[in-house]
């Protein structure tokens, strides 16, 4: 699970969801808006029902993205609000696929402390 400080609220993945720059690697999605104000990376997670119809199916993925994601929260540089968006296809992939996933994700939208 995400720790409290890293997640964004309803609102804010409104507008991300609007407003983000958008960035597609496999079967997920990123949606990112830079807030140089911000003192950590914010995230959420979304798992529509194209995906699966099944809410426990939905949730499971949504763990796995997360889970994934909290282990990198330490690699992605701060003032960062992203949305995570599963699509149809993430329902039949394993965690290691979610994770390499994530970051190829994270390298190719350029979020990451390394790069600049």
């Amino acid at each position: 699970m995400l720790p409290k400080k890293n997640r964004l609220k309803k609102e804010e993945v409104e507008f991300i969801f609007k407003k983000g720059k958008t960035y597609k690697k496999g079967f997920l999605l990123l949606k990112i808006i830079e807030d140089k104000k911000e003192l950590a990376s914010l995230f959420s997670v979304v798992v529509p029902k194209k995906v699966s119809k099944k809410a426990v199916e939905r949730n499971k993925i949504k763990r796995k993205i997360r889970e994934s994601l909290r282990k990198k929260l330490d690699k992605i540089k701060p003032g960062i609000k992203g949305l995570f968006i599963a699509l149809p296809g993430a329902k039949e992939k394993n965690y290691k696929e979610i994770e390499k996933n994530i970051d190829e994700l994270i390298a190719f939208s350029k979020i990451n402390k390394n790069k600049i």
